[in-house]
């Protein structure tokens, strides 16, 4: 029997990212062949925020990937807080962004302790296909982006259909949770991946839920043979 999205509750999936955290980026990199890491520099590559002053938050920031990159590409003049709900994610990346002057804080996506139009650049990578109610986070995105702000997202995806599709998917599926439980000693977790990648939207599906949150020039880009998407927004 499959996952059933509808029935993984927050508790659970904080739960579980507790669980796999000591793990967590060197899975990253070894089941992706590294290509997380080009994928974050492509999310960021894309964000056009001031050079002075501006300002970021990073939404499931995980143990602080994206916000380091934030800083390497767009400089220390820039403001980067980082925001996830699992604390075993943000115990390491306490330890990644010392004295990086990167701002922590323990929250749920909905619920964020900041005014409305704060940011000029909202992030989240790998995080928003365990969000059920897409479409009111994004709004919640929307409220505390500035004027011509600007949302990127990042997320794992499926191939077009083909060789390539079979192949994905039988790693995916097959291989995949596999070594992420001798890594991890956490099968479930990597049988939650698949899962909730293969549930995800397709992308002109999503991103018309983005244009629904209030996202105008709504765009999507494919990356490494479509099994990572980008997609980018801006609040008018």
């Amino acid at each position: 029997m499959g996952l059933s999205m509808n029935k993984m509750e927050l508790p659970f999936i904080r739960e579980m990212f507790d669980a796999i955290s000591p793990k967590y980026d060197l899975l990253n990199r070894l089941l992706s062949l590294r290509q997380d890491v080009y994928w974050r520099r492509e999310m960021v590559r894309a964000m056009r925020i001031p050079d002075k002053g501006g300002m970021v938050l990073d939404i499931a920031c995980g143990t602080g990937d994206v916000a380091l990159e934030i800083l390497r590409q767009k400089g220390s003049g820039v403001n980067v807080f980082g925001a996830d709900f699992s604390p075993g994610m943000l115990r390491l990346a306490k330890d990644k962004i010392k004295h990086s002057g990167i701002h922590l804080l323990a929250g749920n996506a909905f619920h964020l302790p900041f005014r409305e139009e704060t940011f000029d650049a909202v992030t989240i990578a790998f995080g928003i296909r365990n969000i059920a109610d897409k479409l009111s986070v994004l709004k919640k995105f929307h409220e505390h982006l500035k004027p011509g702000g600007m949302i990127l997202v990042l997320e794992l995806a499926t191939p077009p259909k083909g060789l390539l599709l079979s192949l994905y998917l039988f790693y995916f599926k097959k291989i995949l949770p596999i070594i992420g439980w001798f890594f991890s000693k956490n099968l479930m977790a990597y049988k939650y991946l698949p899962a909730s990648v293969m549930n995800f939207p397709p992308a002109p599906a999503f991103a018309e839920i983005m244009r629904s949150a209030g996202f105008s020039n709504v765009s999507w880009r494919r990356l490494t043979f479509g099994i990572a998407t980008l997609y980018a927004g801006i609040k008018p």
